[in-house]
C-alpha cells in the first residue's frame, strides 16, 4: 500500500521526507519558509492540485513512494 495518497497533506510529506519541500516545488508547490499560511499545511495534496498550487500529482505520488 502507497505511503502517501492524494489524500496526504502537504505538511505530512514535507514532516516525512528530508527531501519533500523540494519535490513539492518541483510540481509547483512553494512551502516558502516557516509555512507563512498556516492553513496551507493540512491541505491535502488532491485540494492543492484542485486549486492550481500543484502539478502532475500523479508524479508526484510516483516519486513520494518510490522509497
Amino acid at each position: 500500500m502507497p505511503r502517501f495518497t492524494s489524500a496526504s497533506t502537504v505538511k505530512e510529506v514535507v514532516a516525512s521526507r528530508s527531501d519533500g519541500d523540494k519535490l513539492l516545488f518541483d510540481h509547483g508547490y512553494e512551502v516558502g519558509s516557516a509555512f507563512v499560511d498556516h492553513l496551507s499545511q493540512y491541505q491535502s495534496l488532491k485540494d492543492a492540485e484542485r486549486a492550481g498550487r500543484l502539478r502532475e500529482l500523479p508524479r508526484l505520488l510516483q516519486v513520494l513512494n518510490q522509497n
